[in-house]
């Protein structure tokens, strides 16, 4: 059994002014272009300003992490030439500060040729309430999109055939739209775990090393006297 092809009639002027009736092919409700390809393995382009998840839960305020126990994740440049790293102590940072300092490293190098990594993301959500609320009655509702991240944390890359100079130029003018100091870092620099840098000497080792426990004779010895022994 054939399938049915809807039609629908027009009306066409003829000489004598009559409408005349002509069935035609009603078009298909979705058109698919044929470049169009239905099915791909190519992962979307996900955003780092908003997590994909949406705010269904709130999320608490915490605390940044701070990699104290022999961590030094994220705090040495990876894809990039130059980095952009936090120097002072952990901070919240917001989506709209993050964006305003990559904004601001595109305009100062725009004309050149380069590609900018992010290695921060906003994912978590800070809810506040109106002024003059009293206490009570819930977390607030949400306001914006933040980033907690830790002291010495890289947070842009730069890659490309650019002059250092041009770069430390971007990466200043991006640092000073953002809250916190911040410092430039190139590729191969040791990397830092807490606000210690791994360099002259100072090994991971010693500083995930237990610390001896002295004797007591030897604390002793060490505590200020107010008479001489």
């Amino acid at each position: 059994m054939k399938p049915r092809i809807p039609l629908f009639s027009i009306g066409l002027p003829s000489l004598n002014g009559v409408l005349v009736p002509r069935l035609m092919h009603r078009p298909p409700l979705c058109t698919f272009p044929k470049t169009r390809r239905l099915f791909s393995t190519t992962p979307s382009i996900l955003d780092w300003l908003a997590p994909k998840r949406g705010h269904g839960k709130k999320t608490r305020k915490g605390r940044p992490r701070v990699p104290t126990g022999g961590s030094t994740r994220g705090t040495t440049v990876v894809w990039g030439d130059y980095g952009l790293r936090m120097r002072d102590h952990d901070r919240r940072i917001s989506a709209a500060q993050l964006a305003s300092g990559m904004e601001t490293i595109k305009k100062r190098l725009r004309g050149l040729k380069y590609r900018l990594y992010t290695r921060v993301c906003a994912s978590t959500g800070v809810y506040t309430s109106g002024n003059e609320v009293r206490m009570g009655k819930g977390k607030g509702s949400f306001d914006y999109w933040a980033s907690r991240v830790a002291v010495s944390k890289i947070l842009f890359e730069l890659k490309g055939d650019l002059h250092e100079q041009i770069v430390r130029d971007a990466f200043r003018l991006a640092g000073n739209k953002l809250p916190g100091l911040y410092e430039f870092v190139r590729k191969g620099d040791p990397p830092v775990m807490g606000i210690t840098k791994l360099v002259e000497g100072v090994t991971l080792e010693d500083m995930i090393r237990t610390r001896v426990k002295l004797p007591a004779e030897a604390t002793v010895a060490r505590l200020p006297a107010t008479s001489p022994p």
